[in-house]
């Protein structure tokens, strides 16, 4: 007898890979853990992470990542994943295209095969489609922001770091940076979309004074939350450290009422509360004035946004008629009245599927969807 296996999941070996990868047993604090400032001092202060939480969707987002990466390396000759560090911070930049001056000075093996016009720092970051209008319209955010700086300052005040496989590279010494480029990928459909900016010295202090602050707090319970919480921040949803910081979820309870410690600080919300209903309400009712005017025009494309509809379909209901003809085939009784609630929990109950139309006259809502122009 031939016994059958049953394939199984790879999850969790990917799981499994994924907490031995270096970056998940980092106890020393990386500019890739400047997300949140608790966050940070938890890890600095080698707390055990209390929440272990759903990772498919970040690994996906490591393999997409360590591709792009790789290609990057084989095609053009970039210098990808290359270790930065200090006595305070260290990190792993995505990518560093160095100017022709700076690579001149390099191994032919090493150098680029076509050289950036100034030297720029470049940081991967993969999106979902959810999000991405916000990152089409908006950018980085300040986090990004912050963790990309430190890589641009370490690397311009320290150089690369001197460890195996980069002994060549932390002799050039420090290497001033120009350009800092955020390559946000899309891992539902491939898009992809590219923010350059300007290094920015002041920026890059900013953040050094950030990770000071930080280092500086005794525990990590001094430290701000830097997002809103569970249930309304996705960062936090998947904190390691979020029953730490916020304690156990208690059912039919905000994890964020833990806020509140008394009336005075209750009426205080409460005050701001109304005063944020009293600004948003003319927004609101400006929107559906526009809603209202847009509603009728064909999807396509109007200046710097896009305009999309869904909805607007008919309604599935139960098809009365073709019950009762079920009904006459099976020489079942018809009701004088047709009770559709009790012709079908009969036909489910003989185990016959309910037959359903679609009813032209009653359609579902028209949403509005309105999203960011792709840049050519």
């Amino acid at each position: 007898m031939r016994i059958r296996y049953r394939p199984v999941s790879l999850w969790p070996a990917a799981h499994a890979a994924d907490a031995r990868r270096p970056r998940s047993q980092q106890t020393k604090l990386g500019a890739s853990d400047t997300v949140c400032a608790r966050r940070a001092g938890y890890l600095l202060h080698g707390r055990t992470p209390t929440d272990t939480g759903e990772k498919r969707k970040a690994i996906l987002g490591t393999w997409l990542h360590t591709g792009i990466l790789d290609a990057a390396r084989e095609e053009y000759g970039w210098l990808v994943e290359r270790r930065v560090e200090d006595e305070t911070v260290r990190g792993h930049i995505d990518a560093v295209q160095l100017d022709s001056t700076t690579a001149a000075r390099l191994p032919k093996r090493l150098r680029p095969t076509l050289p950036a016009e100034e030297t720029t720092v470049e940081d991967v970051k993969s999106k979902s489609t959810y999000q991405w209008d916000s990152v089409v319209r908006y950018g980085a955010s300040e986090a990004e922001l912050r963790q990309v700086y430190l890589y641009a300052d370490l690397l311009g005040t320290e150089g690369f770091a001197s460890v195996r496989g980069q002994r060549q590279l932390a002799r050039l010494g420090p290497v001033p940076v120009a350009r800092i480029r955020f390559r946000f990928m899309n891992r539902d459909n491939g898009d992809d979309h590219i923010q350059e900016i300007a290094y920015e010295a002041d920026r890059a202090r900013r953040a050094r004074w950030w990770v000071q602050q930080v280092r500086a707090a005794a525990s990590p319970e001094e430290l701000p939350r830097t997002f809103q919480g569970p249930g309304i921040s996705v960062i936090c949803d998947h904190c390691p450290f979020r029953t730490a910081c916020w304690g156990p979820l208690v059912a039919g309870r905000s994890p964020q009422s833990q806020l509140i410690h008394d009336d005075e600080e209750r009426a205080k919300a409460l005050a701001e509360y109304a005063e944020v209903s009293e600004q948003i309400k003319p927004l609101k009712d400006r929107q559906k004035l526009l809603r209202a005017k847009l509603d009728g025009s064909e999807p396509g494309v109007y200046g710097d946004n896009v305009l999309k509809w869904s909805g607007g379909n008919p309604t599935k209901v139960d098809d009365v008629g073709a019950m009762v003809s079920l009904y006459r085939r099976a020489g079942l009784a018809v009701p004088m009245a047709p009770d559709a609630a009790a012709m079908k929990a009969t036909l489910e109950g003989a185990g016959i599927p309910v037959p359903t139309r679609l009813d032209h006259d009653r359609r579902t809502a028209v949403s509005i969807n309105v999203t960011a122009r792709k840049k050519p």
